[in-house]
Parts: C-alpha cells; sequence; structure tokens
C-alpha cells in the first residue's frame, strides 16, 4: 500500500470543505482517486454520493463499506490552525472531517484497492456518502436499494475496535400552549414557559431505560424558544422545545411520543408532542424526507459478519474487542431499517468528531487501512 498516497488523499479530502449540501468537489476527488486506484467502476449517484465497485474472481456475497462526507461547521477563531488546512503534527492530520470520517473513507478506498481480486468471491462496493450530519441513513438508502448489498461496514470511529451495535436518535418536538396577556396583567394570562418548565422538570426525573449491550438511553433538551419571540410586554403564548432522544432496541416512534405525554400528564401540562419531519435535499437536488427517527441496532455475536471480521482484526491487533456506538450512524438504515448484517469499524474515538482542533493519527490511519483490507478478505472468501 502507498502510504504517502494515503496521507495525501486524506489531506486532499480534508482540505475540500465540504458541509452537509456542498459535497460536490469532495465527492468528485473521491471518484477520480478510485479510478487512479484501479477500482473496475466509480461514479455519482442521483443523490450525489461518490461510489466505487471492485468485482471479484467469481460472483458472489456484496459487501457495502460507507463512511460520510460531510462535515460540521467549524469556526476558525477556535482552532490552533486553519480547520481546512490539513496540516501535520506530531504524526496527526489536523482538520475538520478528519475523525468524523475522511480518514476512515481514506482507508476504506485504499485498503479495498489492496484486496487480491483472484481471492475475491463477491464484490466489493466503497461509498462516500452525502448528508449523513443532517439526516443519518438517508442518502445511504438510495444506494442499498439501488445495489442490494448482502453485508455493510461503516466506517466511523470505534478506536479501531469492532463494533456490533449502535444506540438510536430521535428528534423529539414538544410545544406547550398558554394564553397570551399583557406582562403588566400576568394573572390573567398563562405562560407557556412555565408549563415548558414543569415538563421539562418531569422529563429530567426519569429513569434511564438501559440495554444490557448498548448502555443507557437518553433524553437530552437541545433548544428552546417561546413565542411571540422577542416577547416585548407580552406573555407568551407558546413554548417549543427540541429534544434529542438516544434510542434503545424496540423502541418506536409511537413509545417515544407516549413517554412524553405520560410526563405531561404527570405534570398537568396540555402540549403537543411529534419526532421531527425531516426534510432534506442534496447538493444535486435529491429530496429526502422522513421522520427524524433514526433506530438502534445490534448484530447477535454469533453472526458470520461478526465472527470473521473479528478473527480478522484479532490477527492485526490481539486487543481488538467487539462493542456498540453509542451515537447514531448510518447503520440505523442499513441494519435499523433494512435488516442488513452490519458492522462498524475505523480510526479514532467517538469524543473526536464535531471537536475544535480535531486530528487523526496517521499510524492509525495505515491501520485503519489494513483493518477495512482484512475485513473484506475475511468476509468475501468464503461462499
Amino acid at each position: 500500500m502507498d502510504n504517502n498516497a494515503l496521507i495525501e488523499f486524506t489531506r486532499d479530502m480534508i482540505r475540500i470543505r465540504s458541509l452537509s449540501g456542498e459535497e460536490g468537489s469532495v465527492v468528485e476527488r473521491i471518484v477520480l482517486e478510485m479510478h487512479n486506484l484501479g477500482y473496475d467502476d466509480a461514479w455519482v449517484d442521483q443523490a450525489g454520493n461518490a461510489l466505487g465497485l471492485i468485482h471479484g474472481h467469481k460472483p458472489g456475497k456484496c459487501i457495502l463499506l460507507d463512511a460520510h462526507v460531510d462535515t460540521v461547521s467549524a469556526n476558525p477563531e477556535d482552532w490552533h490552525s486553519d480547520p481546512w488546512g490539513a496540516d501535520i503534527r506530531e504524526g496527526r492530520i489536523y482538520g475538520r472531517g478528519s475523525a468524523d470520517t475522511k480518514g476512515n473513507l481514506a482507508a476504506m478506498v485504499f485498503g479495498a484497492a489492496q484486496v487480491n481480486r483472484e481471492q475475491l468471491i463477491g464484490s466489493i462496493i466503497v461509498c462516500g456518502s452525502v448528508h449523513e450530519e443532517v439526516m443519518e441513513g438517508g442518502s445511504l438508502q438510495l444506494v442499498i436499494k439501488e445495489n442490494q448489498p448482502d453485508y455493510v461496514i461503516i466506517g466511523e470511529a470505534t478506536n479501531l475496535q469492532l463494533n456490533r451495535g449502535g444506540r438510536g436518535r430521535a428528534e423529539v418536538v414538544v410545544e406547550t400552549i398558554g394564553k397570551s396577556a399583557h406582562s403588566s396583567s400576568p394573572e390573567i394570562g398563562i405562560c407557556a414557559v412555565h408549563a415548558m418548565l414543569r415538563l421539562i422538570e418531569a422529563i429530567e426525573q426519569l429513569p434511564s431505560q438501559q440495554h444490557p449491550f448498548l448502555g443507557s438511553g437518553s433524553m437530552v433538551l437541545t433548544d428552546i424558544i417561546s413565542n411571540p419571540y422577542p416577547g416585548s410586554s407580552v406573555i407568551p403564548n407558546r413554548c417549543r422545545v427540541t429534544f434529542d432522544r438516544r434510542l434503545l432496541l424496540g423502541e418506536t416512534i409511537d413509545s417515544v411520543v407516549e413517554e412524553v405525554k405520560t410526563c405531561a400528564h404527570a405534570a398537568n401540562v396540555e402540549c403537543t408532542v411529534t419526532v421531527l419531519d425531516g426534510q432534506e435535499t442534496t447538493y444535486r437536488g435529491y429530496q429526502m424526507r422522513a421522520p427524524k427517527f433514526f433506530p438502534a441496532w445490534v448484530l447477535e455475536e454469533e453472526h458470520p459478519l461478526v465472527q470473521h471480521a473479528y478473527a480478522a482484526l484479532k490477527n492485526l491487533n490481539s486487543g481488538t474487542e467487539i462493542k456498540s456506538f453509542r451515537f447514531c450512524t448510518n447503520a440505523a438504515s442499513s441494519a435499523g431499517m433494512f435488516g442488513i448484517p452490519t458492522i462498524g469499524y475505523g480510526l479514532g474515538r467517538e469524543t473526536d468528531a464535531h471537536t475544535a482542533n480535531e486530528s487523526i493519527s496517521i499510524e492509525e490511519l495505515f491501520q485503519a487501512a489494513l483493518g477495512y483490507q482484512a475485513i473484506i478478505q475475511a468476509v468475501l472468501s468464503f461462499e
């Protein structure tokens, strides 16, 4: 493997700003690299995802490797160097998206290219997916429908461990309803904010749900606004909050909504509760609309995908462990919605994502590329 080329490809991607909805240039760069590495085909689909195909020596299962190319924004004032400079210091590459998750995509692209096709039964598809930061799995659904993979590997931070599950996520919107009045006569109004505060207190007293493998669920307030706003001399008659609800296995939109309604009833609060309706358009004009409800998932440890991947990674690092994601990934679609056997593997830690001075270890970049190569060869060497 040409490690210098892998480093430069990673840096090139980091230098190209790719906020959600602005990924066109980095997608072009990825497709170019796939062609340069000898992929059998490389293209951009209707949603704008970058896709590369490698055929084995005879037909068999299809394994899809996915890592998203969009990033959150960065404030240069919070960084020690240019967030899009891809500077190298003390064996690390710095830049927005390095850990989340361009480093993993680069490792996938190079790792897949190193697979011995004469020993490969089936095919590999590597996907640089778009718009994940605002709608997990949205654009990946198109990839799955058009390519019908048998297995999926999600390239997100696992600290080079093997993940076989992950918590889901829902955006829950709650609105309390009061009665407006002039602030000089508050006794004739009903303040929707006061009602919301009672509901928030009731929600915060809920015991956390637990799963033996995924850990705890959670409900965290992420924004709050009253109406009218600004409220000049008026008692607000509406208050709207959004909760980030981390999901465990078996939870549904109805169960999450009912949980909040039960708290509202206990707190004697009138409100509406919905899961936010997500409406997103990719840079290619592809429209995605679905509730912002991304299911949790777990693949049983005995599944062949887990066992073959685990054995391959153990050969590279005897300390490899089987764990789960705490954050939500595109696996919410591949595993949570489509039921496709899915695992996660990648360099970096979950806590590296979305931080100032985000960076990755160059040594881990090399290890991740070898890891992806090893997993592919282990999974697609049997019929």
